[in-house]
């Protein structure tokens, strides 16, 4: 076994915008007549799409959630959204992601984005950032009927990126995920594609419980040890 591809979450993964997803949220709740309340956001919404988590807080406030209504909202959300990162002048992203990027790149890796996120988010972002070439594939939230913890996504850009290329057979086995929150790392566990976590979100220890590795930052991911770990997975089985 060989590792092959490395599958990227977004928010808390490539752009640390949490604080401002929690903000247009509080937002939307208010706009609704509606308060947020203290931990809620983290409770509900991180590591889910804006349609499991919006579907659900106003659910938990006896509200009546048609698809139409949702989709309004989630629109509304997503024109907020921009406009609140065109208003900063560089993106926050984590330190260590391009030069990750290129030490991924340098060993042939293919690479994608797995996310909750809506597309029109992704790409704003990695196109601002220079580096939307680099992404193979990008599985967002407006591609699955399903949210993490279910491993959808993970599944889905598997079987996108054997169709960019049938003969790499990527097995979700030789894939590698990179999450920041327990439901990632329960969705990509359940795609069958081992995990790293980045303490980037909850703290290390929590994450260490669940995930096959865990670094504090990108910068700390060995690929070297990674990639030896799943050639002797190879030789086990052999």
């Amino acid at each position: 076994m060989t590792l092959k591809a490395i599958l990227f979450d977004f928010n808390g993964v490539i752009i640390n915008d949490e604080p401002i997803h929690q903000q247009l949220i509080d937002q939307v709740l208010i706009a609704e007549n509606l308060r947020p309340k203290p931990g809620e956001y983290r409770q509900v919404c991180l590591g889910r799409s804006d349609r499991a988590c919006i579907r659900e807080l106003l659910q938990r406030r006896g509200r009546v959630v048609s698809d139409e209504y949702l989709t309004r909202i989630i629109q509304r959300k997503a024109e907020a959204y921009q406009q609140e990162l065109e208003k900063l002048e560089k993106l926050p992203t984590y330190p260590g992601l391009e030069d990750l990027i290129f030490q991924l790149r340098s060993h042939h890796l293919k690479l994608a984005v797995v996310s909750g996120a809506l597309r029109s988010e992704v790409e704003l972002v990695l196109n601002r950032l220079g580096l939307t070439e680099y992404f193979s594939v990008i599985v967002a939230g407006d591609d699955i009927a399903t949210s993490k913890p279910e491993p959808d996504g993970y599944l889905l850009a598997v079987e996108k990126l054997n169709e960019l290329e049938p003969d790499l057979n990527l097995q979700p086995t030789e894939c590698l995920a990179i999450e920041d929150t327990p439901a990632g790392i329960t969705a990509a566990k359940s795609a069958g594609i081992p995990v790293v976590g980045i303490a980037n979100t909850y703290p290390f220890h929590m994450l260490q419980r669940q995930a096959n590795w865990v670094v504090d930052y990108l910068c700390d991911l060995d690929l070297e040890y990674v990639q030896q770990v799943y050639t002797n997975r190879n030789q086990l089985v052999a």
